[in-house]
């Protein structure tokens, strides 16, 4: 399976997860007299609608190079992952303002069962993270990853939800709010994991220099090529999947232009084999 599909499948997986989970959170909070699972379930709405926008953006994304995108449409990811970040903020904004409006309004404490349900929701979707931030990282795509990060602000709301209906469980009395408090902080925390979205997908689109580790990569497979006497300029982008590569090589200053034409080429090939995720690699010949 190649990394679009990969990437693609995944996405089917937050969509039905998220989906199962909103109507869970939903009906729980309903008949369970919390708001926080009633925020819960309202982030895991938008949620579905951001993976809906993820899935469509791979799909973009993994069309071949043409004529007006010689480079692919991989750069369709950083803004989905905008859009992303742009529902989070929503829904953030949403559970903020919901839950002051609740702290002023006199309700009941919720339910004991709701801990049950949030127990088993904060596992799932700390398990729903950790299993598509590696498919993102395998893929190398930002907006799955920053669809994992949906899964662990999920994870996060829970959290707080439980230890608000907890307090307002042993409280008594006087603490109903802790349940509103709790959705409040969460609010919090999700804008601070949507800025986390948020500045990688800022720097892909700038072609901001991260990728060490990438190049050092390339010069160790360079320096292996017959004829390579060393490297010197390396310029990494990334767009969606895909890592374009601009490569300055030295070799002999008496070869033939044919003869360095040839070792370019061979190079080439060699990073491609060894790097199935690069896209366009430009070799510039130097005289060492």
């Amino acid at each position: 399976m190649d990394n679009e599909q990969m990437a693609i499948r995944t996405t089917y997986f937050s969509i039905a997860g998220n989906t199962a989970l909103a109507l869970i959170k939903g009906l729980a909070g309903v008949f369970g007299n919390s708001y926080a699972l009633i925020a819960d379930a309202i982030e895991s709405t938008t949620d579905i609608f951001s993976s809906i926008l993820v899935l469509l953006g791979l799909r973009y994304a993994s069309r071949p190079a043409d004529e007006n995108h010689p480079y692919g449409h991989g750069k369709i990811e950083p803004l989905i992952t905008f859009m992303v970040v742009a529902f989070l903020v929503f829904s953030a904004t949403v559970i903020a303002f919901e839950s002051i409006e609740n702290i002023q309004t006199p309700h009941r404490v919720p339910k004991y069962w709701t801990l049950y349900v949030l127990g088993a929701i904060i596992l799932w979707k700390e398990m729903s993270f950790r299993y598509v931030m590696r498919r993102g990282k395998e893929s190398g795509s930002s907006s799955l990853q920053a669809d994992a990060w949906h899964h662990r602000s999920d994870a996060i709301t829970s959290v707080t939800a439980f230890v608000g209906i907890t307090t307002a469980l042993i409280g008594g009395p006087g603490y109903e709010n802790a349940d509103d408090w709790a959705a409040l902080l969460a609010s919090a925390f999700i804008l601070y994991n949507a800025y986390l979205i948020f500045r990688p997908a800022l720097g892909e689109i700038m072609d901001e220099h991260v990728h060490d580790d990438l190049i050092e990569e390339i010069r160790l497979i360079a320096s292996g090529v017959d004829g390579i006497e060393d490297t010197e300029k390396c310029y990494v982008r990334k767009s969606g999947m895909r890592y374009h590569i601009d490569l300055h090589a030295h070799v002999r200053g008496e070869l033939t232009v044919r003869q360095g034409h040839d070792i370019a080429h061979r190079l080439q090939d060699e990073l491609r084999r060894a790097l199935p995720q690069l896209g366009q690699v430009l070799i510039h010949i130097e005289p060492a």
